[in-house]
């Protein structure tokens, strides 16, 4: 293992040893708090352009499942078709995994893919650096190279653009399941669970590039997908829903960077948060209830609900940090939620939210 120094941008420094690929890398560090799931959080496109510190110690001791792809094209054990993630920070690897499931070792994969991976970082002392600062850029050094230094941009790229689909994909449900309705799925960075939590709901799926104008198909219902960056970047997106809304009902479902585009669609602005949320234990409150729910999460923006429209409200509140969790309309089937409720690896308290949505098509 080569040795490897992690610098932020304030100059704090960490060192550690390489267990992925050896090559340098740039990127926006953020943390997660999950104890597991790395297999579906490496390739979740909304990790896009970052570097993932994990602060669960432990890490790649159940190895990483088959990379394989079921009859519609989606895959069986991962959440796209390969890591998003810049890189992997994690305290402790595992060189020795065990799991009934586990067709390599996680090294064995990143190096597959040529993504880095750093560990015997103090992965505790990163996450309060984090906390305290906010997140900020960071670099991936190999001691041995001083003079490779990656460059890399987050504020003001349009990571959407770069993880979308480039062409219309469609998706079926099962041989056998009826289809009751069709859905339009606007791919903003989407996980692969939510393609099958519709499909297997019965829906059509018609996955679309995240600026294209569906306005004019014909469809019963409007998914707007997870993704990466900034949403402030993706206006042409919200030009088209705003379009949508002006001229149907139909029903409109959002999911965390789906949230904040149905938001700005509703007149709302966005903030970035000063660390995120990215884990698999938020509680979040419904409003005007009792009623909370664990969620998994993974933004680093989000909504300010005080600047929605009149037509709208809160559906859902952080009991963290009191920052918005999901919308709705007054009197339309609009609604949507930050967290995400077909999470994989878990939790599912909130998947009714797709229960929700085929009821209302």
């Amino acid at each position: 293992m080569r040795n490897v120094t992690l610098v932020l941008n304030d100059g704090t420094k960490f060192h550690g040893k390489s267990f992925g690929y050896d090559a340098p890398v740039a990127g926006e560090v953020v943390f997660n708090t999950a104890m597991m799931g790395y297999p579906e959080s490496l390739t979740d496109p909304s990790y896009a352009g970052q570097l993932m510190v994990l602060t669960y110690p432990l890490v790649g001791n159940y190895g990483v499942p088959p990379f394989t792809f079921e009859d519609n094209g989606l895959p069986t054990f991962m959440e796209s078709d390969k890591i998003y993630a810049s890189a992997i920070i994690v305290a402790d690897y595992s060189e020795k995994n065990s799991h009934w499931n586990s067709n390599e070792s996680l090294a064995d994969w990143l190096k597959r893919e040529k993504v880095p991976g750093i560990t015997g970082i103090d992965t505790r002392e990163l996450t309060k650096v984090l906390r305290e600062h906010g997140v900020m850029m960071g670099k991936i050094l190999f001691d041995d190279e001083p003079d490779n230094i990656p460059e890399a941009n987050y504020e003001g790229v349009n990571f959407v653009d770069q993880v979308s689909v480039k062409e219309i994909v469609t998706y079926k449900p099962a041989e056998g399941t009826s289809i009751n309705k069709k859905v339009v799925l606007v791919d903003c960075g989407v996980k692969a669970n939510i393609i099958r939590c519709l499909i297997n709901r019965g829906c059509e799926v018609v996955r679309v590039p995240w600026n294209y104008d569906y306005t004019d198909m014909e469809f019963d219902g409007l998914f707007l997908a997870n993704g990466p960056g900034d949403p402030d970047m993706c206006e042409d997106a919200v030009k088209i829903i705003r379009k949508q809304m002006e001229k149907s009902d139909k029903p409109i479902c959002g999911i965390c960077m789906g949230n904040q585009l149905l938001s700005k669609a509703a007149g709302a602005k966005i903030y970035k948060l000063k660390y995120g949320h990215r884990s698999h234990n938020q509680p979040v409150r419904m409003v005007g209830t009792d009623k909370c729910f664990v969620t998994s999460q993974n933004h680093g923006y989000a909504v300010d609900a005080k600047t929605l429209g009149a037509d709208w409200e809160e559906l859902f509140v952080n009991m963290n940090d009191g920052s918005n969790e999901g919308i709705r309309h007054k009197t339309k089937s609009w609604f949507s939620s930050q967290f995400h409720p077909e999470a994989c690896s878990g939790p599912v308290d909130t998947e009714f939210m797709f229960d929700k949505f085929v009821e209302t098509l």
